[in-house]
């Protein structure tokens, strides 16, 4: 199996290549927008491994939630990648991500969704993959649901809300502030995914938004006493 995994939902973002259990992964320069770097990325990525598109069996990438405009990136590319070569897409979610990357069997994984906000979302892993348990949610740190099961905390929104990591460790949850979705994480479920045959034609490939909103109203920043 043979496949192209990309990564774009913060501003870390990376593209592997997966092959029969093997990953090679690349990231993105620093301080550079997605949307200039994915591509070329992913062409020296191929010509490195000797690959070409059309060996692939399937491309994945990180549906999000995440940054808007990223995750867009993400998707869009390889919606045309996929269409180019005739092959499936393999949307994979960017908190499912990182519960996978935490490698623990209990998992709430939380990332910064900017504006105040954080998006959330507990998983279990299993052979298939990881399951969640219940809805994923958009809130404030201060209305965090925690979870009565034990579990591992993960994700930026811990270092961007520091409340979130007091409270975790207050209900005695183990907390993993610095990790991050990769590529090669996303490659890892994809392939799980791929094998189950969970695929999608790349004209019905959609990000994953969950905030239905980029920024707050005019109207909600005034009623919160702030400027317009």
């Amino acid at each position: 199996m043979q496949l192209l995994a990309l990564e774009t939902s913060t501003t870390l973002g990376s593209c592997a290549l997966w092959r029969d259990g093997q990953c090679i992964e690349r990231f993105c320069p620093a301080g550079q927008s997605h949307s200039e770097t994915l591509l070329p990325l992913i062409r020296a990525l191929l010509a490195e491994a000797g690959v070409a598109l059309t060996q692939l069996d399937a491309i994945a990438f990180g549906a999000g939630p995440g940054a808007f405009t990223g995750l867009r990136v993400a998707c869009g590319v390889a919606q045309g990648l996929a269409v180019g070569a005739s092959l499936p897409v393999v949307p994979v979610g960017t908190l499912d991500t990182l519960a996978w990357a935490s490698g623990a069997v209990c998992c709430l994984a939380m990332l910064d969704a900017r504006m105040g906000e954080v998006y959330s979302g507990l998983f279990v892993r299993e052979m298939s993959g990881v399951r969640a348990l219940g809805d994923l949610c958009l809130c404030v740190p201060q209305k965090m649901a925690w979870p009565q099961e034990k579990c591992v905390a993960v994700g930026n929104a811990l270092s961007a809300y520091p409340l979130l990591a007091e409270e975790a460790v207050t209900h005695g949850i183990r907390i993993q502030p610095e990790l991050m979705p990769h590529a090669a994480d996303v490659a890892a479920l994809a392939a799980l995914k791929l094998a189950a045959g969970e695929v999608c034609d790349p004209a019905l490939a959609v990000p994953l938004y969950v905030r239905d909103k980029v920024a707050r109203t005019i109207v909600e920043r005034l009623s919160e006493g702030g400027k317009a």
